[in-house]
């Protein structure tokens, strides 16, 4: 994918989020699920994908490579994650909260050996929640309708404008190509790796595996917008 392209997806998935937050705002804080017929098929596309492919190179990963080089990996992309985190919680007017997500990243990239080493959390700076979809949130925007998106899975109207602003403001986004995919794959393989207990618990604990998982996402989601308004003192 050239750069103009990658850029016009991008700017294409921020003008479709834009278009969803006018929903979100107006559908107010009630989580509705309209389009369930499309949701129920993407989610069975993506459970296929995790059953054919995801799982299998999930289980590889975790079988092949050593536990230490496995926690290196995802420290290195949750330090990244770090200055994220941090910037949406200035946006929120959690002062202290990024103060403490910015030292970790200092302290991650230097004594951590560029992230490798999760130094900070020893050293009682421990890792937050944050992204844009929360920061929305906060700032009273509604979740507005649920959304099951291909290979990233559930979402909601206004964690769709989140995730289109992640992707403009991620680097990696306008890196060359064969960095950019090895990137985004290992840092997507990592995760699928990390959540397959989780995964497995779903399959082997619900009759209707959409709805639970649904139910799931969005009481989860719900936790952590109140939890940034509890911390931004608006509730």
């Amino acid at each position: 994918m050239t750069y103009s392209v990658r850029a016009a997806w991008v700017a294409a998935a921020f003008v479709t989020g834009l278009g969803l937050s006018s929903v979100a705002l107006a559908q107010g804080p009630e989580h509705h699920d309209p389009i369930e017929p499309i949701n129920r098929g993407v989610f069975g596309l993506n459970d296929v994908l995790d059953t054919i492919a995801f799982k299998p190179i999930s289980a590889v990963w975790n079988t092949v490579v050593p536990k230490p080089v496995r926690t290196g990996v995802g420290n290195v992309f949750s330090n990244l994650d770090d200055v994220f985190i941090g910037a949406n919680h200035l946006l929120q007017g959690r002062g202290k909260d990024a103060m403490t997500d910015f030292s970790r990243v200092l302290i991650n990239s230097t004594v951590g050996i560029g992230g490798l080493i999760d130094v900070a959390s020893t050293q009682n700076l421990q890792k937050g929640e944050g992204d844009f979809g929360q920061t929305l949130g906060v700032w009273g925007v509604g979740p507005g309708f649920y959304l099951v998106l291909p290979l990233m899975g559930p979402s909601t109207a206004r964690d769709t404008i989140g995730r289109a602003a992640r992707v403009a403001s991620d680097p990696r986004t306008y890196m060359a190509d064969a960095w950019s995919y090895s990137l985004i794959g290992l840092e997507f393989v990592q995760i699928k790796a990390d959540n397959v207990d989780n995964a497995n618990l779903i399959d082997s604990s619900s009759l209707d595996k959409y709805a639970f998982t649904r139910n799931l996402y969005l009481q989860r989601r719900a936790a952590i917008v109140q939890s940034g308004r509890d911390a931004a003192g608006a509730r």
